[in-house]
Formats: structure tokens, C-alpha cells, sequence
């Protein structure tokens, strides 16, 4: 999604958030069912009562529905305060022995003066009215929110850099609990192990560690959360030296919950709570907790060649692909590259760690011989170049859609040409096609295993629909979004023989047996497991949530 050919370029999403064999195909109807991507524009922009005023089912039962509307159509839930809720209930009843729990941190209700900026998230083609929003200042605001929202049976939603992309992060009439503040530094030089709150974004992380010449696999888009994108996978700019995001975390703080209605800290590291660290090492965010700190092993970086290389039309696609995924996926692991396909361009990134500008021509040859790039190379700290690539929000599109693969082969001239025709065909220029090259690092697991189970991908593959200019109107209401939707579906569909499986940052939305595309029968079935053991009754769940194991 990104496609600014200013230099430097923007960085694309990086959450950095499918095709199985033989395709995905939308559920029939049934109790279970969940619509299609196509579907889902019809009841999005129902801005109906009914769909304003519902207690977001899958979240949780025993939601809260505040009643009333305006005349607007916005719910009217201004009136509405968590103290009220506190006295209609009686929390100590059942309770396993913790205290009423009361709000702390930073807690915004409908009403106050920041709550219409406070709950809109990045992707605006969702929009949620939350009972009340917690930003944690530390980590027993935390504590306390999920006893809260336990005692009182409140749905709840976790949320840090606001870029779950079906914004899952979010809910109507619940509480959301976000760590985007906790935003705590310490970095043992010596050690190489880096300490930080989960609300640092990717941006703060690279800059932060890069002052002291390390490193860590991050996504490309700075305003990303940290915590999300890692227990996610996280791919981007370094992974093929560094492997994955994961594949560096050693350890994690985390609020879980505790008997029937409390909550409690645990430490997850290789030694204790080893289970629950691999989990998060490629679950997604949300699933067993709420992470308030990261520990990371970083690396020593101090210098990176950075190129990019635009071609104008589409005129070269076939032999600009063909000569990307047969070099890049394959060459010296200290270097990453990505390739996105526009309208009416082809942009290429490349990232050699450690690297000279004359070293990364070279190694990209096969590719910047093909027609008459323009190619420009930036040398030097790896924190200035990601910090200067970045671009403010309201230059990007308000509204995205997007559909995550990977590719275990190599494409064939059909795929490409597949490729060619949609994109010739993109509702805007904004849309794109976007290749992350694998291989390297990523092939082999960190000490304990991870949860990420798409090692043996040549490359990640994500189609992507964005449109529309940031607003408070949400993105539904835009003329191009039923436009934009169907041309992702029916993009999916046509690559369908040519992908396997699906990056859970990235969820795919209508995708039937969407659990073994993004973790595999086995993993999945242990992360059943794992989640009976850390949220046995299922308080944190979503639309595509890992349910617990039945015991």
C-alpha cells in the first residue's frame, strides 16, 4: 500500500497483516457462519440500529449495549459512564478472591473531548464506539482493566499501534485496552538483550536500538506497534538476515487472567512459562493475554545500503518478477528486498546489512538490468533511513483491504501474468501487489521453536486495496469501497492455485479452515492446548480468535 515515488519512499504496511491449496472457498451458511469479503461491504454499510446498537457477539457474551441513538445514527453513548455499570452489577459475587477492580491509567469515555480521535484506528473502514478506552500507563492499569472488564462480563479488545486490519483491536459497546503508552527503554549493550514497553511503535524501536549500532527484524511501516507485529511473525527489511520479528524475542511480560474474574502478571521466557513464549511467537496479538513488555536478543548493525529502483508501466513486469524471485530469495542472506506492483509502476527495495552501495548493485544485477530503472542507493545508519522513508498518516489512504499468501514455489508465467492483469486493472494507484523475499535466516527456528509455521516460503505475497482520505466518516461510506472489496476477492480467487496458506497479521476474511492456513493442523491444535491453559473460560476472543482445547 504504499506507492510514493518521492525519495525516499514510503515504507509499506508492515503488520508488519491467503490461498490454500486449491483455494478458499466462502463458508455456507450456518450458525457458524462468517460472510465473504464481498458480503461483508453490504453490512458495513448498514448503519442501522441493529448494527449499532449489537453487542459485538463474537467477542464475548454478556457484552454491554448501551441503549439510545442519536439523530445522526451515532450511537448515543455519551451519556453513558463506566461508573454506572460499576453500580449495576454486584462484581464480588462468584468472584475467586480479588477485590472489586476500578479503572486506572488514562480512561477515556464517550463524551470526553478526545474519545472521536481516541477510538478511530488506522484502517477507517471500520468504525467502533467502545464503552470506554483505557491507555495503560503502566503495567497494573492493565491488571486492573481486565479484572474489570471480567468482573463486569464486558467484552474486551487489546490494541497498540491501532493496525489490526479488520480492525479486530476495536469493539462496540466494550472496553478497549491499549498499551500504546507504555513506552518504557532498557538495553543491555553488552548482553545484546533490549527491554521495552509494548507500546513503543516500530518506528521508536528502530531509531531507539539503531543510536546504539543494533538491530532487530521490524516491519517498514514506522507507526506500527512493536508488540503486535512480532507476536504476529514479523517480516520485513531484515528478516532474511535476522530471521523473523519472533525469532528475537526471549521474553515477554504478560497480564493473563486468574480464576473466574481476576487477572494477574506472568513472566514467559525459555525457562518459565516456555509454552506461552512459543505461542507468542507467532499466535497473533490477543489471543492469551496482554503483553506489557517485550525482551529481545538484537544484533549489531551498523551500516545498511539501501536501494530502490522504479519502473514506470508494467511493460517489464514478466522479467522483473521472474528475475526477483529467482535471485533475491537465494542470495547472501544480509540481504532483504520487496517489490511492490502498482498501476502504472513496479517499485523494488532492497536492505544489505552491513553492506556497500557497490555490493548491493551487484547482487541486484539480474533485476536493474531489466529495462530503465531509475535507481537510487542511500548508505549509511539504519535508524535515518527507516525514520526518513516514513510518511504522516494523512498522506496515506484512510481505507485498505488486503489478502495475505505465501509462495512455496516459484511462479510460473501464468501467475505473473495473473498478476498483470489486476494490477493493470487496480481500483487506484494506491492499490499494489507486494512480494517479501524469504529464505535465509528465516529457514531455521530460534531455540525454543515458534508458532510461525511459514519457514519454507520462497516469498510472502499480500494483495492490497487502499483508498479514501482519513476522516471521522468511516470508510464504508465511500463509493469506492465495494469497488475496492470485490477486486481483492476476485485478485485471491485468480491466485489461488499458485499460494499456500496465510500471514495472521495479514487475516484473510471469509477464508474457510483460515486456522491451518496460518499455523498448520499441528501448531494449531498446541495452541488449543496452550490457550485452555492461560484463558480457559475464552476471554479474549475475536473474529478469527484460537478457541481453547476441550478439556
Amino acid at each position: 500500500m504504499s506507492g510514493n515515488t518521492a525519495w525516499p519512499p514510503r515504507y509499506r504496511a508492515g503488520v508488519d497483516h491467503k490461498g490454500l491449496p486449491g483455494g478458499w472457498r466462502v463458508r455456507a451458511p450456518s450458525a457458524a457462519y462468517r460472510r465473504s469479503p464481498i458480503e461483508r461491504i453490504w453490512t458495513l454499510s448498514d448503519f442501522s440500529r441493529r448494527y449499532l446498537l449489537r453487542a459485538s457477539a463474537a467477542a464475548g457474551a454478556g457484552a454491554i449495549v448501551v441503549p439510545g441513538l442519536t439523530a445522526a445514527g451515532a450511537p448515543d453513548i455519551a451519556a453513558a459512564s463506566t461508573s454506572g455499570l460499576l453500580a449495576a452489577g454486584d462484581p464480588a459475587k462468584g468472584s475467586s478472591g480479588c477485590p472489586p477492580a476500578k479503572l486506572t491509567g488514562h480512561v477515556v469515555r464517550p463524551g470526553d473531548a478526545s474519545y472521536t480521535d481516541d477510538r478511530i484506528d488506522y484502517d477507517q473502514l471500520f468504525s467502533h464506539y467502545p464503552l470506554v478506552i483505557v491507555f495503560a500507563q503502566k503495567t497494573q492499569d492493565v491488571v486492573n482493566a481486565l479484572t474489570w472488564a471480567r468482573q463486569h462480563n464486558v467484552a474486551l479488545r487489546v490494541r497498540s499501534g491501532r493496525h489490526a486490519l479488520e480492525g479486530w483491536s476495536n469493539i462496540d459497546n466494550g472496553i478497549v485496552i491499549d498499551v500504546s503508552q507504555l513506552k518504557s527503554v532498557h538495553i543491555d549493550t553488552d548482553a545484546r538483550i533490549a527491554t521495552v514497553g509494548a507500546g513503543l511503535t516500530q518506528l521508536e524501536a528502530v531509531t531507539t536500538l539503531a543510536k546504539r549500532d543494533l538491530a532487530v527484524t521490524t516491519g517498514s511501516e514506522g507507526s506500527v506497534g512493536l508488540v503486535g507485529a512480532t507476536v504476529g511473525g514479523g517480516l520485513g527489511p531484515l528478516n532474511r538476515w535476522l530471521g523473523m520479528a519472533c525469532d528475537s524475542l526471549i521474553g515477554t511480560e504478560v497480564v493473563v487472567p486468574s480464576g473466574r474474574d481476576c487477572a494477574k502478571v506472568i513472566h514467559a521466557d525459555l525457562k518459565d512459562h516456555s509454552d506461552l513464549l512459543w505461542a507468542l511467537r507467532g499466535a497473533g496479538n490477543g489471543n492469551f493475554g496482554i503483553v506489557t513488555q517485550l525482551t529481545y536478543k538484537v544484533h549489531p548493525l551498523k551500516r545498511i545500503a539501501y536501494v530502490q529502483a522504479t519502473w514506470d508501466g508494467l511493460t517489464d513486469l514478466h522479467g522483473i518478477f521472474d528475475a526477483w524471485q529467482r535471485t533475491v530469495p537465494f542470495a547472501d542472506n544480509r540481504l532483504g528486498s520487496e517489490v511492490e506492483i502498482h498501476k502504472s509502476q513496479i517499485l523494488l527495495f532492497a536492505w544489505l546489512a552491513e553492506g556497500t552501495a557497490a555490493e548491493a548493485r551487484k547482487m541486484l544485477a539480474p533485476i536493474l538490468s531489466i529495462g530503465t530503472p531509475d535507481v537510487k542507493v542511500q548508505v549509511g545508519n539504519w535508524g535515518p533511513i527507516f525514520a526518513g522513508a516514513q510518511v504522516p498518516r494523512s498522506q496515506e489512504p484512510a481505507n485498505v483491504k488486503f489478502f495475505s499468501q505465501f509462495a512455496k514455489k516459484l511462479f510460473p508465467k501464468k501467475a505473473i501474468d495473473v498478476i498483470g492483469y489486476y494490477m493493470r486493472n487496480a481500483p487506484t494507484e494506491d492499490s499494489n501487489y507486494f512480494v517479501d523475499a524469504f529464505g535465509g535466516a528465516i529457514k531455521k527456528e530460534p531455540r525454543g521453536g515458534t508458532a510461525f509455521v511459514h519457514r519454507d516460503a520462497i516469498f510472502y505475497g499480500e494483495i492490497g486495496a487502499a483508498w479514501g482520505t482519513p476522516s471521522t466518516t468511516p470508510g464504508v461510506c465511500d463509493p469506492l469501497t465495494s469497488t475496492c472489496q470485490a477486486w481483492t476477492a476476485e485478485f485471491s480467487q485468480a491466485m489461488r492455485s499458485f499460494v499456500d496458506g496465510a500471514y495472521v497479521n495479514v487475516p484473510n476474511v471469509g477464508m474457510q479452515e483460515w486456522e491451518t492456513a496460518y499455523w498448520g493442523r499441528r501448531h494449531f491444535e498446541r495452541l488449543r492446548e496452550i490457550k485452555a491453559k492461560y484463558d480457559p473460560y475464552n476471554v479474549f476472543q475475536y473474529e478469527q480468535s484460537i478457541p481453547p482445547a476441550s478439556r
